[in-house]
């Protein structure tokens, strides 16, 4: 582990942190931002239908920019290089950043959603390089651990931006477009870092053939190691890709080889999303101000903290127990607090003390998120396809993501509405079926070559 390979993990991993950031933001000035009226003289406080529409809006049109640009990351990230690619992206941070900090200055509900969409269109490009980047630089014994630092800087970035919104701090009426823009900042340190990051020695040697160069940020990285073994280890690597034609996405659907890994790719995916765990994110300050807790944007910050802290112990616990032992864990343990929960909101006129009930079944949903739904669908993608076929795999599985993420921002609000206190029993059936689904078709693929996988897929 060389200084230079942790400064270039913790440079990548910045434009996670943005997301979570991006994620946890929205939550806080709920009420703040659209509440006065804006320069046109609208009084948006005195229309609740107009204020959830655009605040529906501005959250879910940041998965929008996400899902749009999902699909061009394997062809920027091979036009460009990683470290280059990354830098231009950055552009888009600190622009959709500052079109949100300035929002008190034009109609501010437009320049918030314009903002949102923008910085939504960074991270869906981000979401794709950064574990391009980081896989290609770690070495074999580090690349697990390394690789799920991305999870850990999304709920550190949920986790500042839940604080920074506290009252007292950012989230108030004055404040909150500063709140809005701040992870401009990172975006300016990730843009300042880059250029001090080596490119990947993988994508010199794979893609352009560089040899030397290869073997210059190989040295880079690391430090005194004879980077020889690794340029045999890539040698095989690239005469296999010359070796399996590139797939395309109209193949992966229509190949009877690759259509039920597809199917579990995708479904892993739409678990992740239509587990609840977004409608926890984008609007737990609400739901337990109508769990009646005094200051809601505390227990909203406990959350946050649990959120990190099961991340960093889900780390550990992949590599041990396997994936698909603690997907199924997960989705059992997040289904049970799921009707815990809608029993102690339902419950709450009856007896005051249900909404403890409901408190510790929101901690405990977002526990057993972290530790299977959360992280695994974002890697197991890439081990359940090999070489040919994984960027199309990998495109289809990130807007298949960013889609899902859309739909619950954009309805969750309405359907809460709607249902009341009854919202998460929708989350709790599409729980069992997940759990259901994942049982009789998602392989266990910890510690199997490709060839073993698709064996069981034929089974």
């Amino acid at each position: 582990l060389t200084g230079t390979l942790v400064l270039s993990v913790f440079t990548a991993v910045l434009g996670f942190f943005q997301y979570g950031y991006s994620l946890g933001v929205i939550n806080a000035p709920q009420k703040s931002p659209l509440a006065p009226p804006d320069n046109t003289g609208e009084d948006l406080a005195t229309s609740p239908h107009i204020l959830t529409m655009y605040w529906s809006l501005s959250v879910s049109v940041f998965a929008i920019g996400g899902m749009v640009s999902s699909f061009t990351v394997g062809w920027i990230g091979d036009r460009l290089g990683r470290v280059k690619a990354m830098l231009v992206v950055n552009v888009l941070s600190i622009a959709g950043n500052l079109l949100m900090g300035l929002a008190k200055f034009g109609p501010s509900h437009m320049l918030i959603i314009a903002g949102r969409a923008i910085t939504g269109l960074y991270c869906g490009l981000s979401s794709g390089l950064v574990p391009m980047y980081v896989s290609e630089i770690s070495p074999t014994a580090l690349r697990g651990a390394l690789g799920t630092l991305h999870q850990l800087a999304i709920v550190t970035g949920i986790l500042i931006s839940q604080v920074l919104g506290l009252d007292f701090l950012l989230g108030n009426d004055e404040m909150w477009p500063l709140l809005l823009g701040l992870s401009g900042v990172a975006a300016l340190l990730q843009f300042f870092l880059l250029l001090m990051c080596p490119e990947s020695p993988r994508y010199l040697y794979i893609k352009l053939g560089k040899v030397e160069e290869a073997k210059k940020s190989l040295n880079r990285l690391r430090g005194n190691c004879d980077p020889m073994k690794e340029i045999d280890e890539m040698e095989k690597e690239k005469q296999e890709a010359a070796s399996e034609k590139k797939v395309s996405i109209r193949q992966l659907f229509t190949s009877s080889k690759y259509i039920q890994a597809v199917i579990v790719a995708l479904m892993v995916q739409i678990s992740q999303q239509f587990s609840g765990i977004n409608a926890i994110f984008y609007y737990s300050t609400n739901i337990f101000e109508r769990a009646g807790v005094d200051q809601p944007v505390y227990a909203t910050i406990g959350v946050g903290v649990v959120n990190t802290v099961f991340t960093v112990i889900s780390v550990f616990l992949v590599e041990k127990a396997g994936r698909r032992s603690l997907f199924l864990a997960g989705l059992m343990g997040m289904l049970i607090s799921a009707v815990a929960m809608t029993v102690g909101l339902v419950l709450l006129t009856q007896f005051t003390w249900m909404s403890y009930v409901s408190m510790v079944a929101i901690f405990l949903f977002v526990i057993f998120f972290e530790v299977g739904p959360g992280p695994i669908p974002w890697f197991i993608v890439a081990e359940l396809f090999s070489q040919g076929p994984r960027p199309a795999a990998i495109a289809v599985a990130g807007f298949c993501n960013w889609a899902c993420n859309f739909i619950v921002g954009m309805c969750f609000q309405y359907i809460a509405d709607l249902c009341g206190p009854y919202v998460f029993v929708i989350f709790a059936a599409l729980l069992l079926v997940f759990f259901l689904f994942a049982y009789f078709k998602v392989p266990e693929t910890k510690g199997k070559s490709f060839e073993e996988i698709a064996a069981v897929f034929r089974r």
